[in-house]
């Protein structure tokens, strides 16, 4: 089976007639939206009419520039030394920037508007763009004046989006060189980080000392990167009123103050539990001082447990079968339609994506396959982001944007799928493994992720004195680590440069992308027990929850799960089904 995803539902290549011609079109609807504002939005005539005009548009456009970039970048993602793609996805973020006045226009007249409610109530189309258009008017209060955010928007060019470009290259060419069976080798960072699922012992610990050692090379410039990006966060969100970057982050995620900390404080008490966990698997392994970090991942049972890549098409498809025909159909198509990437290379960036694309109701999924369950369950993960994508296919592009921790939701929830079904079907041994990598992935998500939430208050803490030394980096990397797992695990054999490697913390739109995992694991916790009691009648209803993500605050569609994110006993009882898998564990392994 091709391992290697098709773009060509987007366009044949950077020099098809459709990609440059849609290239104009875009030059073409932003001089049109450009001069609508300008000519039409200085006076409050036929608010309605404009209102149409604006939605469609804005329509009009997103779908356009959506698909020049999703191609563009895809194509830069499995091959980052691709000067055309580089150049061309340049010259789009620039594009994209001579809509800001329009867009700063936009948002202060709807701002001014008077009767908003009363156009919309009687308007079925502008009806159906509410959300999008009060959320417009709610972030108006942070907009600077046309001029000011018109220079925000161009300095990004040159600022965190090229010390983002600047992270992706280094470490998608980065070679570690590494010893193996004898032979010395330079194998791309992806291969070596996914070492750390191997069965032996010596390659996970060598691989371990070859990542950190490969690093060096690249310490001081991603240092500066990750400098670059987080001081203009400090700047631009000061600027525009915030008070904090994380404010920020709550008001783009649609969500609370109250929520967020609710939920880390249930965390927080989970902790102990989590270091139960890591102390029984270090004694499993043979260690008295907790796990080291290199064996986080390490298998616990002598499972043969591998997958090649159709096995791993055949086992994510059935098991999603069992709990929804559609999400089974959906995952066989993208795996038959090659939307996926799976095969690690030379110049493919490392981790795992799924980019929905909304005008053409596909998806693609980016990951790197080496045929552990691990890899299986990375999988389900991503075609879980295609899905959730499917179930916004007939809304339109304005409402089709969900923010971060409905964003893993999906996700997490095609994981625990996958994970519970085959621990049904498995063996004694493979169920182990199965059980323990679900385990594995939950304290990923709850207590890493709670190191890199610390981790990423501390940095802008810092930050806003002044810029960071790679020691000082490595430095509050471990601290973080340290307060997350507790005596879980070794401290002579932490990970100091998890800054580096997690791409999330250099992208300037999306700081404290962490705490929006735990999220969506501990929500699709929630859901997926509803869907043990409820069975194939709760399907219907989930799919509607998808479809509500981007229209609605967050709040708003976890009560549509009759679920209270704000209580503590919600996140407490989600841990519990956490805590249940462990006890399970340890009682097959004792």
């Amino acid at each position: 089976m091709n391992m290697e995803w098709s773009l060509k539902a987007l366009y044949d290549s950077f020099d098809d007639e459709s990609y440059l011609s849609d290239f104009d079109k875009c030059d073409k609807l932003i001089d049109q939206i450009n001069n609508f504002s300008e000519t039409k939005l200085n006076n409050f005539d036929e608010c309605e009419t404009k209102i149409e005009t604006i939605i469609s548009y804005l329509i009009n456009y997103y779908e356009t520039y959506s698909l020049l970039r999703t191609f563009t970048f895809l194509s830069l993602s499995t091959d980052v030394r691709n000067e055309t793609a580089a150049k061309l996805l340049e010259k789009l973020n620039k594009k994209n920037t001579n809509l800001t006045k329009a867009m700063v226009r936009i948002q202060k007249w709807l701002a001014s508007l008077d009767n908003l409610k009363e156009i919309i109530d009687k308007n079925t189309f502008i009806q159906k763009h509410s959300f999008f258009l009060k959320e417009l008017i709610q972030k108006n209060k942070y907009l600077l004046s046309e001029e000011d955010e018109l220079i925000i928007s161009k300095m990004k060019n040159t600022g965190s989006r090229s010390w983002t470009k600047l992270q992706q290259d280094l470490t998608s060419t980065l070679m570690v060189k590494i010893n193996l069976k004898n032979e010395d080798k330079k194998l791309p960072l992806p291969v070596v980080r996914n070492m750390a699922h191997d069965k032996d012992l010596r390659i996970r610990e060598k691989a371990y000392h070859a990542e950190l050692k490969a690093y060096k090379k690249i310490e001081e410039p991603m240092a500066a990167s990750l400098n670059g990006i987080k001081g203009e966060v400090i700047t631009t969100t000061k600027l525009r009123g915030y008070n904090s970057p994380l404010e920020k982050t709550l008001i783009d995620s649609r969500i609370d103050n109250e929520t967020l900390e609710t939920m880390i404080n249930a965390i927080k008490e989970s902790l102990p539990l989590f270091n139960k966990y890591y102390l029984h698997k270090a004694k499993l392994l043979g260690y008295d001082k907790g796990l080291p970090f290199y064996d986080l991942f390490a298998p616990v049972s002598n499972s043969n447990f591998s997958f090649t890549y159709t096995d791993a098409r055949d086992f994510i498809v059935d098991n999603f079968r069992s709990f929804s025909p559609r999400l089974a159909d959906y995952a066989a198509n993208a795996f038959e339609k090659r939307w996926i990437d799976a095969k690690p290379r030379e110049g493919k960036r490392g981790g795992a994506f799924c980019s929905n694309i909304h005008p053409i109701g596909e998806s693609r999924i980016l990951t790197n396959f080496t045929g552990s369950y691990s890899d299986v369950s990375t999988l389900a993960h991503e075609l879980g982001h295609g899905y959730h994508g499917l179930c916004l296919k007939d809304e339109t592009i304005l409402n089709s944007d969900y923010p971060m921790p409905l964003a893993e939701t999906a996700s997490i929830l095609c994981q625990t799928i996958v994970d519970s079904a085959a621990i049904e079907e498995a063996k004694s041994n493979s169920a182990l493994a199965i059980l323990e990598n679900s385990i594995s992935d939950a304290g990923q998500v709850i207590v890493d992720i709670y190191s890199r939430y610390l981790f990423e208050t501390k940095l802008f803490e810092m930050r806003e004195e002044s810029s960071l030394s790679v020691n000082e980096l490595k430095e509050i990397m471990l601290w973080a680590q340290k307060e997350s797992y507790g005596n879980g695990i070794d401290k002579d054999f932490l990970h100091p440069y998890m800054w580096l490697c997690k791409p999330h913390y250099y992208e300037a739109g999306l700081n404290f992308y962490n705490f929006p995992y735990a999220f969506g694991l501990l929500f699709a916790k929630g859901l997926y027990a509803r869907y043990q009691k409820e069975g194939t009648k709760f399907v219907k209803e989930y799919d509607n929850i998808l479809r509500a993500t981007g229209k609605m605050k967050i709040t708003d569609v976890c009560s549509l799960a009759g679920i209270d994110i704000n209580s503590i006993d919600f996140w407490r009882k989600s841990l519990a089904i956490i805590a249940e898998d462990i006890s399970k564990l340890i009682k097959l392994s004792s």
